[in-house]
């Protein structure tokens, strides 16, 4: 393993914490727009403020920690993919952006006709902002960015039936990942009724996924050769492992036994990350520019490392000890929090 594949490694770990975390967060917006009308939504929706609130925008640290990386350490790459993909990188910035103010807003307006308005710009941002960074990879994994400056088709790189794919794919998975979050969620929260509803949720999403990426299959031979080709080859079993995973969190599901299977599903979605890198490697914009040739120097590479660790000795234990302050005060505190703002609402309403 090379400098530039180490530094790369780190980049993906960061992504793959991105999916988890961020597509989580993602999938709780797309269930707040399903929730239903104002008051058959209302304990739905408290219960998604009160899951993603206090780190939703703590995930967003791991897209700038891959976005950095990507700059600095393969800027000619990086270059490449925000020059020739700069719309749907634009529309996912915008998404993201409209996303966080709807949210922090909507918490501090008492109008029903604004909390509503604000809720849906919240709900839709969360449905297309993970479509646009799903195209974004269909359209780099597709081998539809060249290197150069604005060298590709700035409408064909992520309209195209792979960057589509890429798209349906990223809302289906963050979909499942949220609604099999949200199952222990609400089971913590004493809300059995909650917990099941959502459980049918992932379950029914599981089922769409699992059809969408058997037909995706076909997609990928037809428009994207290498990328089959790798994943067929050495990130077949790779992707075994996916499908193993995938199957295990449905039967953990249909067992109830909701901690396996958020374990189960993060390893099917971690797999399915890994198996594309896998497909990819040894090429960082398929299929012209490698990994190595699109590092930037040694020096710039080991020092970047060395801020990585750095980094994380600070970072990592903070997000750890964020998320488990975080579900350990729910524990002692949100039921009883939840039960008063639902009941409060349903009185203003």
């Amino acid at each position: 393993m090379t400098l530039a594949d180490l530094v790369l490694g780190a980049m993906f770990v960061g992504l793959i914490a991105y999916g988890l975390f961020g597509g989580a967060d993602f999938g709780a917006g797309i269930w707040d727009l399903l929730a239903g009308g104002t008051r058959r939504g209302v304990r739905q929706r408290d219960l998604i403020e009160h899951s993603i609130g206090p780190v939703w925008e703590a995930n967003h640290v791991w897209l700038i920690f891959v976005l950095v990386v990507l700059w600095t350490g393969f800027s000619s790459a990086f270059a490449a993919v925000v020059t020739t993909l700069y719309i749907p990188l634009t529309l996912a910035a915008f998404g993201m952006i409209a996303r966080g103010a709807a949210f922090a807003f909507r918490k501090s307006i008492t109008t029903l006709p604004m909390r509503r308005f604000l809720g849906a710009a919240f709900a839709l941002s969360s449905l297309i902002t993970p479509y646009f960074l799903g195209a974004v990879v269909g359209g780099v994994a597709s081998g539809r960015v060249p290197p150069g400056i604005a060298t590709g088709d700035v409408i064909t790189s992520w309209v195209n039936p792979t960057a589509v794919l890429g798209g349906v794919m990223a809302v289906l998975v963050c979909a499942y990942l949220a609604a099999v979050f949200l199952c222990g969620d609400a089971e913590r929260e004493g809300s059995p009724d909650l917990a099941g509803e959502f459980r049918l949720r992932a379950l029914g999403t599981a089922g769409v996924t699992g059809v969408v990426g058997l037909a995706g299959l076909f997609v990928l031979r037809g428009d994207a050769p290498l990328l089959w080709d790798g994943l067929t080859g050495r990130a077949l079993p790779v992707i075994g492992l996916s499908v193993v995973a995938g199957i295990a969190a449905v039967v953990f599901l249909a067992l109830r036994r909701y901690a396996r299977a958020r374990l189960a599903s993060a390893l099917a979605v971690t797999s399915i990350l890994v198996g594309w890198a896998v497909a990819q490697y040894p090429y960082i914009l398929v299929p012209d520019v490698t990994i190595e040739e699109a590092a930037t120097g040694r020096q710039t590479l080991v020092a970047m490392l060395i801020a990585l660790g750095v980094g994380a000795v600070f970072l990592v234990p903070a997000l750890v000890y964020l998320y488990q302050l975080f579900q350990g005060s729910r524990l002692e505190s949100v039921p009883e929090r939840a039960g008063t703002s639902a009941s409060a609402q349903a009185r203003t309403l």
